[in-house]
């Protein structure tokens, strides 16, 4: 069964997901240009018929990649253990699954907005996010109660 989450619920979480947002962001930026790193290094390699190359700074640079990924992947699915989903990593883009008159739909919320003000319905991106109704709060009453 998959967590839901009423809006308040949510809106509790954003400081931690925030934090672990920023930091999958980093190290996603930083294993992206460790990569393009290494793809200069062998196309260089490659044009040239065989640079001398720096075997230890090279693999130095393959491991700090390997290590960001990792982190970037532990990062969310520490996300995800929680019960949200990273809808756009690269734009900040976190989805609550929730509750509303029967249907799952996702409360949506981007790096940077100080509170959950959208949602969109199971099957829609997030250039489809709607503005949050008077039913989600509603709902936040009847599950209180």
């Amino acid at each position: 069964m998959t967590k839901t989450f009423t809006w308040q619920e949510a809106q509790t979480l954003l400081p931690v997901l925030e934090s672990l947002l920023k930091r999958a962001q980093a190290n996603a930026e930083k294993a992206s240009g460790l990569e393009v790193e290494m793809q200069e290094l062998s196309q260089r390699i490659f044009l040239s018929g065989g640079v001398r190359v720096d075997v230890s700074v090279a693999a130095k640079r393959r491991a700090q990649f390997d290590k960001s990924s990792k982190e970037v992947q532990d990062t969310l699915a520490e996300i995800e253990a929680i019960g949200v989903q990273v809808a756009d990593l690269e734009e900040g883009v976190l989805a609550f699954p929730c509750k509303l008159e029967g249907a799952t739909v996702f409360l949506s919320w981007q790096l940077g907005e100080l509170t959950i003000t959208s949602w969109v319905n199971e099957n829609e991106s997030i250039a489809d996010r709607k503005p949050i109704d008077g039913r989600f709060g509603r709902i936040e009453r009847e599950r209180l109660n």
